[in-house]
């Protein structure tokens, strides 16, 4: 019984979606959410995996090869990326004494716009991208930065004590996963926010000690997320280094690899995240590709007026079981063009804000 049930289910996920929601959003079937490359189109080299690639998982790395594993995530509205400096964290990040991770899901505030997805990564901690030293008791850790999701907005001074306000202010006010992109009509949906205006007063008075929070564009053009948690998985711990290093090979003849150490506008920012679910199908990497930023036929970047408009996530692309050999292809295909190159082995989910597709 439970065979059958499973394998009805994979069935619905490949086939068609549903009727549209109250939100205008649909639930997408595997092949409908994101297009396929096609050697038609696309040439050849999708069909075949990177011929130069030296890099090997460890022989006993072994995973799950056999599950459907499309539409097995849950869907989430915003994403928080907090930057810890660290590769590994406690097994659940939010029992991090002290921790922002920890005053966010203890917070007293919490999101009115749906699930918020909370990641710890290694993005750089303020004081350690600028050089500065900080001076602060063992008790008090230094203000940090979190990226917020679909918005691309990064919100700097962020300590446990205004955590509350970051979600009043800046979590709750940003556009989801579920909201059409301002360039896609309708343009008057409920659903569709803009993200906060830097100056924004905050919605809860900060006491004297605790620091002003602030906010700025993300310069990154897409973001590549890697599970790098081998607390809860040695695998996630061996694949996130060495496809880091794979993927930052085929986009440095780019000139499009970049992290929070190199703020030019553009480009692709690869981060390690803590556990985000199905390490037995390592690697799990996570792609956001903001709209129209490959001239791959999202929303124009400049709006009638001429002015610039909001340039927020107009996907996400979950895969998985990726190992080195897809870096190439994942680089040509699906970070430039949006397509996917192995969606039966690879594809978990993901969102479509043109399409306002889901895979939940």
């Amino acid at each position: 019984m439970a065979s059958s049930i499973k394998g009805l289910f994979g069935k619905l996920s490949l086939g068609g979606g549903e009727s549209a929601r109250e939100n205008g959003f649909s639930r997408a079937g595997r092949d409908q959410l994101f297009p396929q490359t096609d050697p038609a189109v696309d040439g050849d080299g999708c069909l075949h995996d990177c011929e130069s690639c030296t890099i090997k998982y460890p022989r006993r790395f072994t995973i799950d090869t056999s599950d459907q594993i499309y539409g097995n995530i849950k869907g989430w509205e915003t994403h928080l990326i907090v930057a810890t400096g660290k590769t590994d964290w406690v097994r659940d990040v939010a029992d991090e004494k002290g921790s922002i991770m920890e005053a966010v899901d203890r917070s007293r505030v919490q999101p009115t716009n749906g699930k918020l997805k909370l990641s710890a990564s290694d993005m750089p901690l303020p004081h350690e991208l600028h050089s500065t030293s900080v001076s602060t008791s063992q008790s008090q850790r230094p203000p940090t930065t979190v990226l917020l999701l679909p918005a691309f907005v990064l919100v700097d001074n962020v300590v446990p004590a205004n955590v509350p306000d970051l979600i009043a202010t800046y979590v709750n006010a940003c556009p989801t996963n579920t909201s059409p992109l301002p360039a896609s009509p309708p343009l008057t949906r409920t659903t569709s926010r803009s993200p906060p205006a830097p100056a924004s007063p905050p919605s809860l008075p900060p006491s004297l000690s605790t620091p002003q929070l602030t906010s700025r564009p993300c310069p990154h053009a897409a973001l590549i997320l890697l599970c790098s948690h081998k607390t809860r998985d040695a695998r996630c711990g061996q694949s996130a280094p060495l496809l880091r290093r794979e993927f930052e090979r085929h986009l440095r003849p780019l000139g499009l690899a970049r992290d929070l150490h190199d703020e030019r506008a553009g480009g692709v920012g690869i981060y390690f995240i803590n556990h985000v679910g199905g390490h037995k199908y390592s690697a799990n990497v996570l792609l956001y590709r903001r709209a129209g930023a490959f001239g791959d036929g999202g929303p124009p970047t400049k709006a009638a007026d001429g002015g610039e408009k909001p340039n927020e996530a107009m996907q996400c692309i979950w895969l998985a079981r990726v190992r080195p050999e897809d870096c190439e292809n994942i680089v040509r295909y699906t970070i430039l063009k949006g397509k996917v190159v192995k969606p039966d082995r690879q594809l978990r989910g993901g969102f479509d804000r043109c399409k306002q597709l889901v895979s939940w």
